[in-house]
């Protein structure tokens, strides 16, 4: 199920709106349900309101009523060197809307991969909590 997952990433990658960076990413995620949500990274001339490809996928799927504990799995996609790494808004915004528990599987175009959780990515997130 992993390998569709990183297809169903890889084809949003390809719907990439990035015109300036020409930096294409893609991701997917797959519920408890075996519902897959997908979002690419979407780019604007006014930088500060581009949106990541992890945060598209994400908020697809919560307003399809998803929620953090439905989700299994989080596929992120790029043409990198290494597996893509997630940027910090994404980590937080991930730490927030995933479940520790969510494997998030990091990929690049040349079949690399690296799995890993939250946790790892983000060990001291800013948490609802704190504003209390």
């Amino acid at each position: 199920m992993k390998e569709e997952l990183i297809n169903k990433a890889k084809e949003a990658m390809n719907l990439s709106y990035s015109p300036y960076s020409h930096f294409k990413v893609g991701a997917a995620l797959e519920t408890t349900g075996g519902e897959i949500y997908v979002g690419t990274n979407i780019e604007n001339a006014s930088y500060p309101l581009c949106m990541c490809a992890e945060r598209n996928a994400l908020y697809n799927a919560y307003c399809h009523g998803v929620k953090k504990e439905d989700i299994t799995t989080l596929v992120v996609i790029g043409e990198t060197d290494e597996p893509i790494s997630p940027c910090g808004a994404c980590r937080q915004v991930m730490s927030e809307l995933l479940s520790k528990d969510c494997v998030i599987v990091l990929c690049n175009t040349k079949g690399e991969v690296k799995e890993t959780r939250i946790d790892e990515l983000l060990p001291s997130s800013f948490k609802g909590e704190d504003l209390k």
